[in-house]
């Protein structure tokens, strides 16, 4: 199925209001009626009925998580050598994934949280998907600490558990700090998503005709009513989880940078690492936000609730966080210049013209050429073109984490200790497993739940306006 760019399909015919002189967030001349039915659509499709592209979709999702779930299991069986770690690259792909996904996960809560305190209104057509791949990215991010340890079945060690060996955790390490940052930035982001969607819960449950669905709806709504006092309520809670989860931004991926600024291994003992690393981890989420939301908007009928505006403005934010990420990559060459430091000189000039230079070249190219073509306006409001970009973003960052994790510990200090890190297919299948297990969670989600935030889009609609001219026209806004 293609992606349709045309400016018909979009009704770029008229971009601008015409009493407001900018777009509005919600295209033609639509009413809550309309929002309710597209969005409730989905999930109230009988399963006989649905889609096969959404059965094949799901089908290969299974098939790459049936993948992951099966080299897990090889992992237990035979141990961490079925992976292409070695002495000295001690860390590989497993450390590499896990910072990959957790920065996936760092666009649905910028979008959620901080714009929403900004009161950014564009943002509520797009923050239940991005809060949604924010859970499903973490989860997907925990997997790898789990099965990097070696170990699995010891990894609640990871926690203080008062245990009769008093095998307890070493607080200095930043591994330990990572169990704490990502786990609590899970449980707020979830916290923060569920609270959104109950009022659309309730929703589903009133129009539901199936005891099942009723029952279920019913209970994930926690009684909503819409009265007065529940949106005070809910109000307030939004408020606060947004308020705690606006510097869990910033946080949890300064933690996760940590893991190597605290080393004293040449190209990672830099103090440019957290915000470098909370500059990627945006840039690389909304790029994820962007490959999921172009063909969302398409195939479910959602083109006037996630308009041209909303891609282009994501848009604008990759162009800026790719360019903040390619003046950490200068800045990092200055930095090991200035120093005088001659083995963290080493390392850098090693990365771009050494045996991994290759790796090095990928990432500059995906990473800091490629978002400069959203300059064009022509480029940004394209949907094709955006989609393309977007994945090349992504694939940018997989080989930043790589090159940071293996360049480094490759060749290190002593070249009698080096050593050419290579990935074995187990590593290839894991990470491909992962997003296995991340699509099958998505699409899931799609199929079942509420995909756009129903009351949120209606605040920001005219008709939301108790002085909107339409009443006095007896316009429909049920």
């Amino acid at each position: 199925m293609s992606i349709d760019t045309s400016s018909q399909a979009y009704g770029d015919l008229n971009l601008e209001d015409p009493v407001k002189g900018r777009e509005p967030l919600v295209r033609g001349d639509h009413d809550f009626h309309y929002i309710t039915e597209t969005v409730c659509r989905v999930a109230e499709t009988k399963i006989v009925k649905t889609p096969l592209v959404f059965w094949a979709a799901l089908g290969g999702a299974l098939t790459l998580l049936s993948m992951l779930l099966a080299s897990i299991g090889y992992l237990i069986w035979e141990g961490t050598g079925i992976w292409g770690n070695n002495n000295p690259v001690g860390w590989g792909w497993p450390i590499v994934n896990f910072v990959f996904w957790v920065g996936i996960g760092h666009a649905g809560t910028l979008i959620s949280a901080i714009l929403y305190l900004f009161r950014q209104n564009w943002r509520t057509s797009i923050n239940r998907y991005a809060e949604a791949m924010t859970i499903f990215a973490v989860i997907c991010a925990l997997v790898f600490p789990g099965i990097h340890v070696g170990r699995i079945w010891a990894v609640y060690w990871l926690f203080p558990l008062p245990n009769q060996m008093e095998m307890w955790p070493n607080f200095r390490s930043p591994l330990l700090w990572d169990v704490f940052a990502v786990s609590t930035y899970f449980t707020v982001s979830l916290l923060f998503w569920f609270t959104g969607l109950v009022p659309d819960f309730a929703t589903l449950r009133d129009r539901a005709t199936h005891p099942i669905a009723q029952k279920a709806y019913g209970a994930l709504a926690l009684g909503w009513r819409g009265s007065m006092r529940h949106w005070w309520h809910y109000e307030k809670a939004y408020q606060i989880l947004a308020c705690f989860s606006a510097p869990l931004v910033l946080s949890v991926h300064t933690v996760v940078s940590f893991d190597f600024a605290v080393s004293q291994l040449p190209g990672w003992h830099t103090t440019i690492f957290p915000p470098y690393f909370v500059a990627g981890a945006i840039f690389s989420g909304f790029a994820m936000v962007q490959t999921l939301a172009i063909p969302a908007r398409k195939w479910l009928g959602l083109k006037h609730i996630i308009t041209v505006h909303h891609i282009e403005n994501m848009n604008k934010i990759i162009l800026v966080t790719g360019s903040l990420v390619g003046y950490a990559y200068a800045m990092e060459f200055f930095i090991a210049w200035y120093s005088g430091n001659e083995y963290e000189g080493f390392a850098f000039i090693n990365r771009a013209f050494g045996p991994y230079a290759w790796a090095y070249w990928t990432m500059i190219s995906c990473n800091v050429i490629t978002p400069q073509l959203f300059w064009s306006k022509k480029i940004r409001t394209s949907m094709t073109i955006s989609f393309i970009l977007s994945i090349f973003v992504n694939i940018g960052m997989w080989f930043e984490r790589f090159v940071i994790t293996v360049t480094s510990l490759a060749n290190d200090f002593l070249v009698s200790s080096w050593e050419y890190f290579v990935p074995t297919p187990i590593d290839i299948a894991m990470f491909v497993g992962s997003f296995g297990l991340f699509f099958t969670l998505f699409l899931l989600f799609c199929r079942f739940w509420p995909v756009i935030a129903i009351a949120e889009v209606k605040a920001v609609m005219p008709q939301a306006d108790p002085h909107w001219e339409g009443y006095a026209h007896g316009g429909n806004h049920e």
